[in-house]
Formats: C-alpha cells, structure tokens, sequence
C-alpha cells in the first residue's frame, strides 16, 4: 500500500507537468507579432495609394473644364431660391427697394431734362451727378432705374421675375414724379425761352436708324452694368463703371445720329424716361396712323432697348465663364 501511493502520485505530477509545458508551447507557436506587422504595413501603404490617386486625378479635373464645363450653371438662379409672389410682399425691405426705384428714377429723370438744355457739354455734369444718385439708391434696392436693366437682370436669373415687374411699375412711377416736378416749375414761370425736351418724331423710313441706335446703347449701358455688379463691394466704384458705361452709351448715339443719319434727339436709352419724353404722335390723318406711330414708338424705345439689355447682360456672362472668372 505505501509503494502504490508515490506511483500515484508521481504519475499526477508528471500529466500536470506534461499540460503546462504544451499550453506554453502553443501561446509561444501562435504568431502575435506578425499580424499587427501586416497591418501597419497595410495601413502605411493605404495612404500611398491614395495620394497617387488624387495626384493622378488633378489633370482629369483641369481637362474636364477646359473642355466645356465652364459654362456650366450659364443659366442658373443668381437670386435668393426663397423669392416667389408668395413671400415678396411679405419682406418689408421689398418695399424699400420699390422706393428707392421711384426715388432714384426721379432724380434721374430730373437730371435728363435738366441736362437737355446743356448740350453735349452736359454730359460732364451729367456723369458726376449720374454718380451720386446711384450711390445715394444703390443700399435701398440696387439702382437699376431702368426698365432694360431690369429685363435683363430677369432675363440672365440675377432677379426673380416679380421683383423685376415691380421695379419696372416703380421705375415708370418715379419719371412720372420726375417730369412732373419738372413740367410745375416751368409752368409757374410764365414765359420762357426754355420748353420741355421731346423726342422728335420718327421720320418715315427713319425706324430702323433709331431701333438700332437704341439697341446699340443699352448693349453698353447693360454690359456696364453687369460688369458693375463684380464691384458692388465698393458703392463707388460701382457707380462709377455703370455711369462711365451710360456716358459711353451717349457719346455713340450721338455720334452715330448727328454724324451717320443727321438726326438730333432721337434716343434715350431708358423706357421708363422716354415715356415722358412725348415719344408718341398726338396727331395723325387718322385713328390707324396714331396706333401705328404708337406701336413704331414703343418698339423703337421700349422693346428694343430691352433687347438690348438681355444681350448686354448675355454678353458680360459669356465673357465671365469663358475667362473662367470667379
């Protein structure tokens, strides 16, 4: 009996000796350092990889707008998505705006009548007083006072349409006030060797001369004017490029007119003044000769001057995309 305990006992030794060295054993074979090797090693070359991608798709991205797509977004909104019929009238600077419009339409018809009297040596003047009135307007609604310009806000999407509409109500209401300012005081003063400027009328086969000279200046006036708005951080330089464009506008009709067709007073280069400039016929041999001059009227210094100003504005976004300017 005491010979087989020790047997007993050494074998229960030698199996818990047997077990320990055999689990070390396998914790010792189980390669740990080996996978967190690989792993760095994918991790450090990850970011290789992606740097080459993004080095080799540099040129595509260049290529890609060299090739056409700067023209993308030609057409797209430039005004706030938001503006509809059914929130306009509900923002009271909207209204501000429309005021601002009437008032600075006002001035401007104002300083129409005013440098009629003074020639072509007005133009001067003119121009500095041209400054500060878009400069005294541009915080309320923008200084367009003037109906092209805001056709051809509407047409190239920098307006909505029903702020465009209400503008051009507003533009039309201010050289009302304008004129009739102007027309009360010379009345009130009697006699006098000074008339309210008019248009002259439209000659016959004379149509054509005038629709293009229109044409011609508001191209200038709404190139200027939306080459002015890339500035509209600085109110006076602003102002400054759109009165120099207005001036240059001018100077051409005249030269064409007086120069090429032997025509004196015959453009305007804004609808809302040219209304109160007497542009339509008050006489005629007949009702059909009266609608007709109406109609030659309304084309010659409304709807071609507005042409004119959807293409001016086409002009400066052609120009703007394909110098890629930001």
């Amino acid at each position: 009996m005491a010979t087989k305990k020790p047997k007993a006992s050494g074998k229960s030794t030698k199996a818990k000796s047997t077990t320990k060295p055999k689990t070390a054993a396998k914790t010792v074979e189980k390669p740990v350092s080996e996978a967190p090797i690989t792993n760095t090693e994918e991790k450090m070359e990850k970011p290789e990889t992606t740097e080459k991608v993004e080095t080799s798709d540099k040129p595509v991205v260049t290529s890609a707008t060299n090739s056409g797509s700067c023209f993308k977004g030609f057409f797209a909104k430039k005004y706030e998505e938001k503006e509809s019929i059914l929130t306009i009238f509900k923002n009271h600077k909207f209204y501000g705006a429309l005021v601002g419009e009437i008032i600075g339409t006002m001035f401007l018809t104002v300083l129409l009548f005013s440098v009629s009297f003074m020639g072509l040596a007005g133009i001067a003047t003119y121009s500095f007083a041209l400054v500060a009135i878009l400069v005294a307007v541009y915080a309320f609604s923008g200084a367009c006072l003037n109906p092209l310009v805001a056709v051809g806000m509407m047409a190239s999407r920098r307006m909505s349409v029903i702020r465009g509409i209400m503008y051009i109500i507003a533009e039309i209401i201010g050289a009302w006030l304008g004129w009739l300012i102007f027309n009360s005081f010379h009345l009130s003063g009697g006699e006098t060797s000074y008339d309210i400027p008019a248009m002259s009328a439209i000659a016959e086969g004379g149509f054509w001369q005038v629709a293009m000279i229109e044409l011609v200046g508001a191209i200038i006036i709404a190139f200027f004017f939306a080459r002015a708005l890339k500035y509209k951080r600085s109110v006076f330089t602003f102002a400054a490029t759109i009165a120099g464009g207005i001036v240059l506008a001018f100077l051409s009709g005249y030269i064409i007119s007086a120069a090429f067709f032997g025509l004196s007073n015959n453009f305007i280069f804004n609808p809302a003044a040219a209304l109160m400039y007497q542009i339509f016929p008050t006489a005629g041999e007949n009702f059909g000769e009266i609608i007709g001059g109406v109609g030659q009227a309304l084309a010659a210094y409304a709807l071609f001057p507005m042409i004119g100003g959807v293409c001016g504005f086409y002009l400066s976004d052609f120009a703007s995309k394909l110098s890629a300017e930001e």
